[in-house]
């Protein structure tokens, strides 16, 4: 069922329980106020029954003159009825069998006052003292005006039950239209969106109201997905550009010693530069497939307590061996006197290459002979790690680029390197819940800052 046919029918349904509820009560009300009312009207003939047929002699002529005047002020199709307390009929009139039973008289000589609805005739039963004894007078009537006018009510209320409905059924499907109007608009503007072209966005998301939050988080979600598409399709071209380099070179140095016999040192010459080949496509590969590592879900990398200061000096050792020339300034900042907060939540192997790969990419772009200032800070939540090196910096529109697999500044294309260093260590970052910033000034130096929740902090996570 559509959503607009469910407002429509939630909406008709609410009204016609308010409705129904309505015209229930009014028609109830009524009908209860018209019975009682004509039973006073009754009652009232009762006892001007009583005082015409008992008092007669009782009281005087004018009064007794009174009395008939009452009493002649019948009512429709009246019936009454005058017992002693021996149940012996005194008085009657009015055609009808009001079927009158020992058990109705004892029971108004008992109670004083009875009220009986048979059909439509309402009957009235009094318990009347003459000369200290107890008599039955019995009246009974048809409303026959108010009955006719209860009746032309219930016609009146179910005649505006139904074209209410009608007119609620009506406005209900209108209203459901106009309710659902803006999502239809923005299911119109999502289908016109696709893979090719990312770029559209959905105009509603410049209001406040819920289309409008739920535009707003859409065309959110679409900035994150044309993001991720263009990086994806970056990362494709550039990762084709990095492998395609030294195959070509691997396959053109092949190719020309093929040509003709060659001397020994020649092959040997051939044979060393496609070897480095394969080392730049292996190191490619496992940059590559440890992004692929560092990508996936945190649940599934096995997790320890790790001591910041020993991941630090273990990253330093580890990028002496690969680089040797490298100079580092190792220094702590607010050191705690309890080893417990220089605690942190993660994989030791993962960190050590996001660690390790920025200090190579901080020797490989600093002048020769600088040393590389490397600072470990105790913050209240966080333990921070600082790498600056004294190299040939960025522009701030290189900066922005620098987490993108595969880019690289044009000041740095002479200098070997495949640009995975960073994106990296930036994934493997988010992956710890920690925080990755660069800051750069060409020719002064680049300063990257890598920041981590302590280890009772994740706990509370």
């Amino acid at each position: 069922m559509k959503i607009k046919t469910k407002l429509m029918l939630q909406f008709s349904g609410i009204i016609a329980g308010i409705l129904l509820l309505f015209c229930l009560t009014v028609y109830y009300f009524s009908s209860l106020s018209r019975k009682n009312d004509y039973d006073g009207r009754i009652l009232n003939r009762a006892y001007a029954t009583a005082h015409f047929v008992l008092d007669a002699d009782t009281v005087s002529e004018q009064q007794h003159a009174l009395d008939q005047r009452l009493y002649y002020q019948m009512l429709p199709r009246e019936i009454v009825r005058v017992y002693d307390q021996d149940q012996k009929l005194l008085f009657a009139e009015g055609e009808g069998n009001l079927g009158v039973t020992d058990q109705l008289l004892a029971e108004i000589l008992e109670k004083g006052e009875v009220r009986e609805m048979r059909n439509k005739r309402q009957l009235v039963g009094i318990r009347y003292m003459h000369r200290n004894k107890p008599h039955i007078i019995l009246a009974s009537s048809v409303d026959l005006y108010n009955l006719s006018t209860l009746q032309n009510l219930l016609v009146i209320l179910v005649s505006g039950f139904v074209a209410a409905m009608v007119v609620v059924v009506v406005t209900g499907w209108i209203f459901a239209r106009a309710a659902l109007k803006p999502f239809l608009r923005v299911v119109s503007e999502v289908e016109k969106i696709n893979a090719s072209d990312l770029s559209l966005r959905l105009t509603q998301g410049q209001g406040t109201d819920e289309v409008a939050q739920l535009a707003q988080t859409f065309n959110k979600m679409l900035d994150r997905i044309e993001i991720a598409f263009e990086a994806q399709r970056t990362f494709v071209y550039s990762a084709s550009h990095e492998l395609r380099t030294p195959l070509t070179a691997m396959i053109g140095e092949l190719q020309v010693a093929l040509m003709k016999d060659r001397e020994a040192p020649e092959y040997k010459r051939v044979l060393q530069s496609t070897l480095e080949d394969a080392h730049l496509l292996a190191q490619l590969s496992n940059g590559l497939l440890q992004m692929v590592q560092a990508s996936t879900d945190s649940s599934k990398v096995p997790m320890a307590a790790l001591q910041m200061d020993e991941l630090v000096w273990q990253a330093c050792s580890e990028a002496k061996k690969r680089t040797p020339s490298i100079m580092l300034d190792v220094q702590f900042e607010n050191m705690p006197e309890d080893e417990k907060e220089l605690q942190i939540w993660g994989n030791d192997a993962l960190l050590l290459i996001a660690v390790v790969n920025v200090l190579e990419n901080a020797s490989k772009f600093s002048v020769k002979d600088a040393p590389i200032a490397v600072s470990i800070e105790v913050q209240n939540r966080d333990l921070v790690l600082k790498i600056r090196d004294q190299g040939i910096g960025m522009t701030p529109e290189d900066v922005r680029k620098v987490f993108v697999p595969f880019f690289r500044a044009e000041n740095v294309r002479d200098i070997s390197g495949h640009g995975i260093g960073l994106p990296l260590a930036e994934k493997i970052i988010k992956l710890h819940r920690g925080s990755i910033q660069v800051n750069s000034q060409v020719n002064k130096g680049t300063e990257v800052v890598l920041s981590f929740p302590k280890l009772h902090l994740v706990y509370q996570l």
